[in-house]
């Protein structure tokens, strides 16, 4: 139980520590959020992406399951848009690092 408690405080100090490196490291200057470091990437790899992964399935779940709701209501596309499409989006889309979908390096120097 005791070396469960220390992996656990070890894991959460290593995961507060990269978010802050990131956002330290990125907050406020153009050139790096355009070209995330490897503190950003590590993050998002490692935290973001299996938690919008997760979003999305919860999200299509929900969208099935209120599927005959939203089709009687008439609003079926924006219900799928904000419960399945956009976090699939943010999780699959996204260049690694990056903190909007479509704003990778490619994009932003004009080849697409």
């Amino acid at each position: 139980m005791r070396l469960l408690r220390q992996a656990t405080a070890v894991l959460a100090g290593v995961l507060l520590s990269a978010s802050v490196l990131a956002a330290d490291r990125s907050y406020g200057y153009q050139e790096e959020v355009n070209n995330p470091g490897f503190y950003a990437m590590t993050g998002d790899l490692l935290i973001a992406r299996p938690l919008l992964l997760g979003v999305t399935a919860i999200g299509t779940a929900a969208f099935v399951v209120s599927l005959p709701f939203t089709a009687l209501a008439g609003n079926t596309r924006e219900a799928g848009q904000e419960l399945v499409v956009r976090p699939g989006r943010e999780t699959f889309v996204r260049c690694l690092g990056c903190t909007k979908s479509g704003h990778g390096r490619k994009q932003q120097d004009g080849r697409q």
